[in-house]
Formats: structure tokens, sequence, C-alpha cells
């Protein structure tokens, strides 16, 4: 691109970041701490009744305006140019869904950004509530029958705080992440690019060590920290609403690469795909907290995970919060493209995912600025994406894998297998299961 266009993308760019800079997505959608201890009383007392929580729509007209019109100033046939048209399309449909909290646009333009558990995948036959469903059926009798102990939450949130800290600050050798607790915070962490805040008053567990570290400030903080060390993108640090599938699904993933993943948190995971689908499809707020508590959630875990997928929608339902829903669908497609990332011998885009809050197809089409160097190589890159060599193996395993026909397999066939081997009776290329 030539030097007079690259200033003209700079220009959209920094106009992009002052105007998008009053969407605030999450915290507008924020419930009161006290409806909790509202709703729980009257649970308890045998008589349960809707939360009454009433968000107010916000008003930002003046921004939609803003952003309608530096779409129509972008070029979609120059690769930067649409970049900036489709992180400013995402902003648009984040304030337009914030202007329709509790109706039934509010759904809309919710699916419209994080899409619902339904949508099938091309070419494929399942979906992520097939996903959710087949996770849920696998683990059941393994959870329920107590084989696998179950997470117990024991550390307060002030000493899992400073345990948490010290991870932190060995990551983040050049910037300072603080870890503050947060008494109004609906989940138990949220990460930017200099704070990490948990709600105060939970309990958190071992594994929730791990899965904080590696999800909240390996993969949220540091792209957007990476994302702000970017001297010709600021889109890349401002986690536009376009990124949250792949930014969460790699999150999630890392939590699985690292052994942090444990069965209690995938089930989490699957339930809120189910629930959102259930809150479509009518369910209201009491049956959505009960089937998370038949699911074996505490009653506050419980609430908290129905409140996920109601927070801005519609307690009688009907009207939902569908983020939740791309947990499971992020976490595949950054598998299915690390695995193609393998098959096409281009494994540097798994540490180019970290040069700030990308999709994966901006990784792609954005490949050509990173080699130039108009995007610098990301300062943050967890361990497990920066070892190519150890990356490699790992996913070149797991693609053949994939071609096993695992559907015959019993534990019969390794007994079999083995009596074969011991009488001389496996011949030569003779095919067995």
């Amino acid at each position: 691109m030539s030097a007079s266009r690259l200033e003209r993308v700079k220009d959209l760019d920094v106009r992009l970041a002052a105007i998008v800079d009053p969407i605030k997505v999450l915290s507008s959608l924020g419930w009161p701490r006290s409806a909790e201890d509202e709703f729980l009383a009257k649970f308890r007392a045998g008589t349960p009744e809707l939360p009454q929580v009433a968000l107010a729509p916000k008003d930002h007209s003046r921004e939609i305006e803003a952003l309608e019109a530096l779409q129509a100033e972008c070029d979609r046939e120059h690769a930067l140019d649409n970049l900036v048209y489709k992180t400013a399309r995402s902003y648009e449909s984040a304030a337009r869904m914030l202007g329709a909290i509790g109706t039934p646009d509010f759904s809309r333009y919710s699916i419209e950004l994080y899409g619902k558990p339904d949508d099938p995948y091309k070419n494929q036959d399942f979906t992520a509530l097939d996903a959710a469903d087949y996770f849920l059926e696998r683990t059941d009798d393994l959870v329920g029958g107590h084989v696998v102990p179950p997470t117990v939450a024991t550390i307060p949130a002030e000493e899992f705080a400073v345990r948490l800290k010290k991870g932190v600050d060995d990551f983040f050798a050049d910037d300072q992440v603080e870890v503050v607790l947060d008494e109004g915070l609906s989940s138990k962490a949220i990460a930017g690019s200099k704070r990490i805040r948990l709600r105060a008053g939970a309990l958190f567990s071992d594994l929730d060590l791990d899965q904080l570290l590696y999800h909240e400030a390996h993969v949220h903080a540091a792209t957007m920290l990476n994302g702000r060390r970017q001297p010709n993108l600021k889109l890349l640090s401002l986690g536009a609403p376009r990124t949250t599938r792949t930014q969460e699904g790699l999150a999630v993933l890392a939590e699985l690469l690292t052994l942090s993943l444990d069965v209690s948190r995938l089930r989490r995971l699957a339930l809120r795909v189910k629930a959102i689908a259930r809150v479509l499809d009518g369910a209201d707020f009491i049956d959505v907290f009960r089937t998370f508590l038949e699911a074996g959630q505490s009653e506050e875990e419980s609430y908290q995970s129905t409140v996920r997928c109601f927070r801005g929608g519609d307690v009688r339902g009907k009207v939902a919060f569908t983020k939740d829903s791309v947990y499971l669908k992020g976490m595949l497609e950054v598998y299915a493209f690390l695995m193609t990332c393998v098959h096409e011998n281009r494994p540097e885009f798994a540490a180019a995912l970290f040069c700030g809050r990308l999709t994966l197809g901006d990784v792609v089409e954005l490949a050509p600025y990173c080699e130039t160097g108009y995007i610098v190589p990301p300062r943050y890159v967890p361990h497990w994406a920066r070892d190519l060599r150890t990356l490699t193996s790992a996913f070149a395993f797991n693609a053949f894998l994939t071609r096993a026909d695992m559907t015959h397999l019993t534990f019969d066939r390794f007994v079999e297998f083995e009596e074969a081997v011991a009488e001389g009776t496996l011949a030569k290329g003779t095919r067995r299961n």
C-alpha cells in the first residue's frame, strides 16, 4: 500500500478508537449484587420470584451515526480498510444492542455479534449445542459416579488475588497488571490490559488459579497489551465485539493445552450453551436457574450462571445475551485453525494470534503486514504458543489421530490384539480395530 493510503488508514484507525470509547458492553449489562441476595432468599423460602432488575437502554445514537459515516469511507478492497470497516460495524451492532436492552432486538443484535448455540458450520454436521450435549453426556457418569473428584473452592478471594498476582508479575516482565477485588462483578474474573478483576467474596480453587492465569492473563491481558504496543493500528487493542469468539476460544483452548481445564469447568461452559438455547426457546430465569442447580452447581453459582444468559435480556424468556455460546464455538474454531496451520505449514500463525485482539480471519489477512513489520511481533506470548517445536508436534499428532476410526474400539479389542500378538496370528497387512 502507498504511503498516502497507509496514512489514511491511520487516520481512520485513530478516529475509530475515539468513537467507540463510550461503548462498553459488559459494564452496561451488569446486575446489582443486591439482586442475588433477594432472589436466593425468596428461593430458599420456597417462594421464588423472577428478579426485578431494570437496566436502562444506552443511547449511543451519536456513536452509531459516526460509525456509519466511518464505514462509508472504508475501501473494502484493501485489507486494512476492511479491518477498520468490520471493527466499526461490530461496534455499531454492539451500540444498537445496548440501545435495545430488554427488547427482542437485543437478542437480534446479540446473535449478530456472537451467534446462537445451534448455528451450523459449513460442511460440518454439528453445532456448538451438539458439542455441549456431547461433553455433558460423556462426563455425566464420571461426575455423578464420583469417578472424578469434584473441584472444591476453598481459597478466599483475598488470598487468591495474592497468589494470582505473583503468576501475573512473572509473565508480564515489562508491564504492571493489577489484580483487584470487585464486589459488583457478576463473573468470577475479567481481564483488561492493566487490571484483572476478581469477584470479592467468591471462593476459588487451585485449578482456578491456573485457569485464570492462562485464560485471563496469558490471553486476554496479553493480547490487549500486545495490541497497545502496535505502532500503527490502535484497533488491535480495542477488544471489538467481533473478536470475542476467537479471544474466548483461544483462552479456553489455552486452558486445555496447559491441562488446567477440569471437567467441572468444561461442564459449566457446555451448560451455558444449553441454557442460552433454552432462554431463546422461552425458558424464564427460574427455569434456567433450576437447570444449573440440578446439574450440580451451588445456588450462588447457579444464579451467576443464569444471570450471564439474561443480562440485558428479559427474565421471562425469549430475549437472551448469547455471548456465552462463543466459548465452545471459539475453542473448536481455534483448534481447527491450529490444525490447519500444521496442514498448511504455517505454525508461525499461532504466535500471530497474540499480536492484538484479532479474529482467525484477521491473522490470515494481515499476515503480509506482519511480514513487513507494519504489525510488530507480540511481546507477550504464552509458552505453549511460543515454542513451535512442541506445538507443531502436538497438532501433527492430533491431525493424524482424527483420521482414526474409533467407532468400533472397545477395551476388549486391546485384549484381543495382545492375544493375537502372543499367538503369532497378527498377520502382516491384517486390518484390526
